[in-house]
């Protein structure tokens, strides 16, 4: 089983997923413009026909997907995001720190990069695309 995060966005999924990309070092494999999807699925705003219906970005053995959403489909769209948080993991402080100042760059952290009592490395932020990511770094094996 794998469990793949989806996020909407209102016209910069490919900007945002390109973004994703570079700074997770991760690859596009699929992204469909809602002027390539079926009839019955076309957007009906011609504004939107670049849109991405569908966009696949392969990190590893993990995966984003996301979506350009219509307010017709997503009447919630424009409110911020509330709920999740995409959360990065790792065993290095360093990359955490890299991570997390790419995805703050343009964005608001809610929470500085710091040590906790459970990580030597955790924080969170939103994104300049809305999305709300927290980063943390796991503790040695060792750790009390």
């Amino acid at each position: 089983m794998k469990i793949v995060t989806s996020l909407s966005f209102q016209g910069q999924c490919r900007e945002a997923f390109e973004f994703y990309a570079k700074v997770l070092g991760g690859k596009i494999t699929f992204a469909l413009p809602y002027s390539e999807a079926p009839p019955e699925m076309q957007v009906s705003n011609p504004d939107h026909k670049d849109w991405l219906m569908h966009c696949w970005l392969e990190v590893g053995d993990q995966a984003l997907m996301g979506a350009d959403m219509p307010p017709e489909w997503a009447p919630n769209i424009d409110k911020p995001k509330n709920g999740f948080d995409v959360s990065l993991h790792t065993d290095d402080v360093a990359q955490a720190r890299r991570w997390f100042d790419a995805l703050a760059e343009g964005g608001k952290p809610t929470m500085p990069l710091a040590e906790t009592f459970w990580s030597p490395g955790f924080g969170s932020l939103v994104d300049r695309f809305g999305i709300p990511w927290m980063i943390n770094t796991n503790p040695p094996a060792d750790a009390k």
